[in-house]
């Protein structure tokens, strides 16, 4: 889809990426190219990772379950009353998708207080195997974050 001159900062919504490798924004880049079914608006590089404004709120949530299916990490999504249109009181919303890449991957090592432990699978929670005892874990994503 080509972006339009005269409203080339139309948007609906917000593709919020959190900690991103090169890998990932490239995925996002060219699946947003090749599916030709919105544009990006504007790019803002934030702390600890970039916002990308789409053009497409439909799009967008189904690009942020791509990224959740393909990569390792948590995806939010949410959304804001943007306006309510004149005459119908139709809500309008702007959505705001969340992916935060963990920074950890299947087959990894990571140290826990000390103990060094081995990735095993990546779900709802992690499940971990400590190298010393061999015995298996499950963590949640979000403390093994605040560990590392």
């Amino acid at each position: 889809m080509k972006k339009p001159d005269k409203h080339s900062k139309y948007f609906e919504g917000i593709l919020q990426l959190r900690n991103p490798s090169e890998e990932l924004i490239n995925y996002v880049y060219k699946r947003i190219d090749k599916d030709n079914q919105a544009w990006i608006s504007q790019e803002k590089k934030v702390r600890g990772g970039i916002d990308l404004y789409l053009s497409s709120q439909k799009y967008l949530r189904q690009l942020g379950k791509k990224l959740k299916e393909r990569f390792p990490g948590s995806l939010k999504t949410s959304r804001k009353l943007f306006t309510v249109q004149r005459g119908t009181g139709k809500k309008l919303y702007r959505v705001t998708v969340l992916f935060r890449l963990y920074p950890f991957k299947v087959g990894g090592i990571i140290e826990i207080s000390g103990e060094k432990y081995k990735v095993l699978k990546i779900d709802k929670q992690v499940t971990v195997q400590n190298l010393k005892s061999g015995k298996k874990e499950q963590i949640k994503p979000e403390e093994i974050e605040r560990w590392i």
